[in-house]
């Protein structure tokens, strides 16, 4: 059976982003970037909603000759990777690999988790709160950054208790650090 793993980027205070729905404070370092490369390789399948699909997407659009060597190898994991949008908004995902549901089905999640032979990711607060929710998170990959920004999107849901154990802790040199829980 597969980890379902939320992986994010979280300021000191706990939001994904600010008020203005802003996140360019957490532009990843060279070697946070290297990391989260390697864990995109370990990924067969990524589940996001709406917001998190049209942030994610340019990944499968750009030049890769316009890239530095570590956002092209991001780029390239991504592209190798089967993405399923959550929206009930949006009428196509016309990039490859990519398919829509109108609705998170934890049942449907599951049997994912079972019979998939990699791990799967899922990403944006929203979506991650349902699943965390329905308890199908597996591990809990935060980077947290020096920022402090008073307010916005929460990186974690309200009402809901999960014991975890801590398995790794890394500092980037951005300042940032990675903590990776699984469950207890």
């Amino acid at each position: 059976m597969a980890n379902l793993i939320f992986c994010i980027n979280a300021s000191l205070d706990g939001y994904i982003a600010d008020e203005n729905g802003n996140f360019d404070w957490s532009e990843p370092s060279e070697d946070a970037h290297a990391f989260f490369n390697d864990l995109q390789r370990s990924v067969a399948t990524f589940l996001c909603g709406r917001r998190m699909y049209e942030t994610m997407r340019v990944w499968d659009t750009v030049v890769l000759n316009d890239l530095s060597a570590v956002e092209r190898e991001f780029a390239e994991a991504w592209r190798d990777t089967d993405k399923v949008v959550y929206s009930t908004t949006l009428d196509t995902v016309p990039e490859p690999r990519t398919r829509l549901e109108r609705t998170f089905d934890p049942e449907e999640v599951q049997a994912m988790k079972d019979t998939a032979e990699r791990d799967l990711q899922i990403g944006g607060a929203g979506l991650a709160g349902e699943a965390i929710r329905a308890g199908l998170v597996d591990r809990y990959v935060l980077r947290v950054l020096p920022t402090i920004v008073g307010g916005g999107t929460r990186a974690l849901p309200d009402a809901v208790r999960v014991d975890l154990t801590l398995d790794t802790t890394r500092r980037f040199d951005d300042g940032s650090v990675l903590v990776d829980y699984s469950l207890r």
